[in-house]
């Protein structure tokens, strides 16, 4: 765990819960005050379906094409769900296979992204939905329509557990929680930390699979 205990603040929803610990944390694009732990979404299959439930309703009424969904941050259940969700005859999905395809990408040199040959089909010339567990400096979402772009595909959306934003580099962000659900939030560089200009040590460091204390 990290130094602070982790607390789950509950939704009006069925297991449906954000984890949180407050202190200090350095990502690899920034630094922040809360450590948002989405494990039991990532791999508990109720919590994942909750998940996707959430992030579906905010497709129900659009007629956004979704071929493809894009999985990031190890969300490669929630993005079966939300295969699963977006494909139920109480949702109507206009593409040309009825069906749609999830996949994740392959991270090479530390953060640029590539699809193998065998995958490139289910990049190319799809509408691609992104899934990310975060977008806060939106760096790892730029990796991500990048290497759509670069194989062929067009990006048409981005859903995430969590966001800064509701825009990121042109499309719209589709999430469950948003920095109104934590006080007092802020994800900056380490050069504009307000922690680290108090001189508190960091207490773990984070990224997509989780934490190491320091």
């Amino acid at each position: 765990m990290p130094s602070n205990e982790i607390v789950k603040i509950k939704t009006g929803v069925d297991n449906l819960y954000l984890r949180v610990a407050k202190g200090h944390f350095a990502s690899p694009h920034a630094h922040t005050n809360y450590y948002i732990d989405v494990t039991a979404q990532k791999s508990r299959l109720t919590e994942a379906k909750a998940v996707a439930q959430k992030l579906c309703s905010g497709y129900n009424y659009a007629t956004t094409v979704i071929d493809t969904i894009l999985c990031l941050d190890g969300t490669e259940v929630i993005g079966t769900c939300l295969a699963n969700e977006l494909t139920k005859n109480s949702f109507v999905n206009i593409n040309s296979h009825q069906t749609i395809y999830v996949v994740t990408p392959e991270v090479v040199n530390n953060s640029q992204l590539i699809f193998r040959d065998n995958i490139v089909p289910i990049i190319k010339g799809k509408h691609v939905l992104v899934l990310a567990v975060s977008v806060a400096t939106g760096a790892t979402v730029a990796n991500a329509i990048e290497a759509i772009n670069y194989y062929g595909g067009q990006t048409v959306g981005i859903a995430a557990m969590f966001s800064t934003k509701e825009t990121c580099y042109g499309y719209n962000v589709n999430s469950v929680f948003n920095p109104t659900d934590l006080p007092g939030y802020f994800s900056l560089s380490s050069h504009e930390c307000p922690l680290c200009k108090k001189g508190e040590k960091i207490d773990a460091l984070i990224n997509s699979h989780g934490f190491s204390k320091l």
